[in-house]
């Protein structure tokens, strides 16, 4: 069995619970409330800033020309693919540029990107690939679970094709294949390790779901939100 594979199993539990969560099943559905999806492309758009830095920390910690090519390449992708449509979500949402700039990300995607720089900066390029496969990863599953949902929101059916689609996956496959060459040639201690941090991020995707569907605050935030919604 390959290391990818062996990972898959270790946290299919974990993935099996993202793929039950409301924002997921709502989305295919096409009941999620917009109010959800508006928070979420606000947070991912966050992420996904973060995760392209962590992507180009990988380019520069590959030991070969080729690879940091092919990593550059994939944080140029997180740029112009995936932000782009967060843009473009963006504006059919009328997210103002007042809200963009007064934004906070919020406890759980605050945590998650703050996870990926200390496995890039600590790490090598087995443990970024480890951390940042369960984004592509994950998100790949659900689009091709999703992809034959018609639900009447524009948006969501978007946000379904974009990561359902063969683009998408050959980036996929492509990392799962850079994972299983690099664990090749590590130690038992580096694969316990890139292990771990795979566990870890597939729990943050869950949490990210929870976070957009709960709308999240920090909880100072939250009591003072409450205190003058009673006022």
């Amino acid at each position: 069995m390959s290391f990818s594979s062996w990972l898959r199993e270790v946290v299919d539990s974990i993935w099996e619970a993202s793929f039950q969560h409301p924002f997921v099943q709502e989305l295919g559905e096409g009941t999620l409330a917009l109010s959800c999806f508006r928070y979420y492309v606000l947070q991912d758009s966050y992420y996904l800033s973060h995760f392209a830095k962590v992507q180009a920390l990988g380019a520069a910690k590959a030991s070969d020309l080729a690879t940091t090519a092919r990593m550059a390449h994939h944080a140029q992708n997180t740029y112009q693919a995936e932000l782009a449509l967060h843009e473009k979500f963006v504006k059919q949402l009328g997210i103002t540029n007042e809200e963009k700039a007064s934004f906070i990300p919020a406890p759980t995607a605050y945590a998650y990107t703050s996870h990926l720089y200390r496995v890039a900066y600590e790490g090598h390029l087995g443990d970024i690939i480890a951390a940042i496969l369960p984004c592509y990863w994950l998100y790949y599953e659900i689009g091709e679970r999703l992809k034959d949902c018609k639900p009447k929101e524009p948006i969501y059916q978007e946000w379904i094709a974009a990561y359902g689609s063969e683009w998408f996956r050959s980036l996929v496959e492509e990392q799962i294949a850079r994972l299983d060459e690099v664990a090749k040639n590590v130690t038992e201690a580096d694969r316990k390790r890139m292990k771990q941090h795979f566990i870890v991020s597939s729990q943050y995707e869950y949490s990210f779901w929870e976070m957009a569907y709960r709308l999240e605050t920090w909880p100072i935030q939250g009591r003072e939100r409450m205190k003058h919604a009673n006022n």
